[in-house]
C-alpha cells in the first residue's frame, strides 16, 4: 500500500530483452519451465492457478520467427543487436488485492489490464505471452499478518512495433509513383515504440521551454499514464497514478507491519472481552444454582418427630413439597456439574486471550518504539526519506528471478 495513506497506486515496469539468452531466461521465468528456482517465495504448488490471457503456442523466439515469416511485422533494415523483444510488468502493491478478497479479483483486475496492454503494445498480435503470476508469496505481508499473502502480477511479453510507410523510390518505372506510399509495414523497432513525447498545454499545444525547445515526456511516463488511465476507466475507482521513483511498496513495510498488528491486538482485545463476558454469565448463573439450593433448610423443617418412635410424620401438602424438591435437587445436581464446567472453561478461555493480548501489546509496543524514528522522518521529510532509501535500494532492486541478465530494462519513469 503506498505510504501507508490508504491510497493503491498502478506500477508498470518495462524491460528490454536484448540477447536470445535474455529471452530465454525471461521465457523459462514466466511460463515456469524451471524445476528448481532461486526465489523461495515462489509456491510451486500454486503454479497451476497462474492465468494466462494468451498462451504462447511455442517458444518466444519460434513465434517471432514464425510472425516474421507471415510478414505480420518486418525486420527490414533492422542491426543485427537491435533490440525485438520487450516485457511489461503490471502491477498494483499486494494489499490492494488483499483487501479485496485476493485471487478472483486479481484475475478480473489483470483481465482488464491485460485488455490495456493490447492497446499499448498496439494489437494482440504483438503480444507473444501474458500470464498473470499467482505462485509468489508477498513475506513481508505474510509475517505481518500471520497468514499466506501472494502477490499478483501480469508479465506481458511483446514485441515492439510501429507503423511504417514505404514509399516508392527514384527507380520506380512509374515516375507518378516516386514519392508515394508503396507500403505500409509493422517494423519492429524499439527505439521508435518508445520515443518521447511533447507535452501538451491546456489548448492541446506543445509547450515550449525558456530556449523555446518543445519539452518532451518520457514515453515511459505517458505509459504510466496509460495503464493508470485505462484501469480507472474500467471502473477501478479506487487506484491512483504510481508515482516517480518504485520505492513505495518498500517505505511501507514496516508502517504496513504496525498496522497490522493494531489491528490483530484490536481483534484480541474482543476476544478477551467475549472471554470476560462468558465468564461473568457463568458466575451469575452459579449464584442463581446456589440460591435455589437454599431451600434446603425449609425441607429440614419439615414434619413432626415422634417423642417415643422417633419416627417422622408429614403432612400431605409437605409430603407433596418434599417429592418435588427431590426432582428439583436430582435437576440442579446435574446442571450444577455443567455450569462449573462452563466455568472452568470460560476461565481457561479468558486467561489464554488475556495471554495473547499481553503478548501482542508487548509486540505492538516494541514494533511502533523500533518504527518511530522512521514514521517520524517519513512524517518530517517524505522526498528526503524516500530518496535516501531509493539509494540504498538501487543495487537489490530488481526482481532475482525476473531480472533479465545485464540488459538495458529499466523501471517506468514516474
Amino acid at each position: 500500500m503506498a505510504r501507508n495513506d490508504g491510497i493503491d497506486r498502478t506500477i508498470v515496469r518495462n524491460h528490454d530483452l536484448k540477447t536470445p539468452e535474455d529471452v530465454a531466461k525471461i521465457q523459462e521465468h514466466n511460463e515456469r519451465q524451471k524445476d528448481k528456482y532461486s526465489n523461495q517465495d515462489i509456491v510451486t504448488e500454486r503454479t497451476a492457478m497462474n492465468v494466462h490471457f494468451k498462451a504462447p503456442t511455442a517458444g518466444y523466439a519460434e513465434m517471432f520467427e514464425q510472425l516474421e515469416n507471415e510478414k505480420v511485422i518486418s525486420t527490414r533494415g533492422l542491426k543485427p543487436d537491435a533490440v525485438k523483444y520487450g516485457e511489461l510488468v503490471f502491477d498494483v502493491n499486494s494489499a490492494y488485492f488483499y483487501n479485496h478478497g485476493g485471487y478472483e479479483f486479481a484475475r478480473r483486475f489483470y483481465a482488464d489490464a491485460y485488455k490495456a496492454a493490447v492497446e499499448i503494445v498496439g494489437g494482440e498480435q504483438y503480444i507473444l505471452s501474458a500470464v498473470m503470476h499467482a505462485d509468489e508469496r508477498n513475506r513481508a505481508m505474510s509475517e505481518a499478518l500471520g497468514e499466506d499473502v501472494y502477490h499478483y502480477h501480469l508479465h506481458v511479453v511483446y514485441i515492439p512495433v510501429v507503423e511504417k510507410q514505404v514509399l516508392w523510390s527514384k527507380r520506380c518505372k512509374d515516375k507518378s509513383l516516386v514519392g508515394t506510399v508503396k507500403e505500409t509495414i509493422m517494423q519492429v523497432s524499439r527505439s521508435k515504440k518508445w520515443e518521447s513525447k511533447p507535452v501538451l498545454d491546456a489548448d492541446g499545444k506543445p509547450m515550449l521551454n525558456a530556449k523555446g525547445k518543445t519539452v518532451l515526456k518520457s514515453s515511459y511516463s505517458v505509459l504510466q499514464d496509460d495503464f493508470f488511465r485505462f484501469m480507472r476507466s474500467s471502473g477501478y475507482e479506487d487506484i491512483e497514478r504510481g508515482e516517480r521513483g518504485s520505492t513505495e511498496e518498500h517505505l511501507t513495510v514496516t508502517q504496513f507491519k504496525v498496522h497490522a498488528e493494531q489491528q490483530r491486538l484490536e481483534a484480541v482485545t474482543e476476544q478477551v472481552a467475549k472471554a470476560e463476558q462468558t465468564l461473568t454469565a457463568a458466575k451469575e448463573e452459579m449464584r442463581t444454582t446456589k440460591t435455589a439450593a437454599l431451600t434446603a433448610r425449609e425441607i429440614k423443617e419439615m414434619g413432626k418427630q415422634n417423642p417415643i418412635t422417633g419416627n417422622i410424620s408429614l403432612t400431605p401438602q409437605e409430603s407433596k413439597a418434599i417429592k418435588k424438591y427431590a426432582v428439583i435437587g436430582l435437576t440442579l445436581k446435574a446442571e450444577n456439574a455443567k455450569l462449573h464446567e462452563q466455568l472452568t472453561a470460560a476461565k481457561k478461555a479468558a486467561a489464554v486471550w488475556k495471554q495473547r493480548y499481553n503478548a501482542l501489546q508487548e509486540k505492538y509496543e516494541e514494533l511502533k518504539r523500533k518504527s518511530q524514528p522512521y514514521l517520524s522522518a517519513l512524517k518530517a521529510a517524505p522526498e528526503k526519506v524516500r530518496a535516501f532509501i531509493s539509494g540504498i535500494l538501487a543495487q537489490t532492486r530488481d526482481e532475482k528471478e525476473h531480472k533479465p541478465p545485464h540488459h538495458g530494462g529499466r523501471n517506468i519513469e514516474i
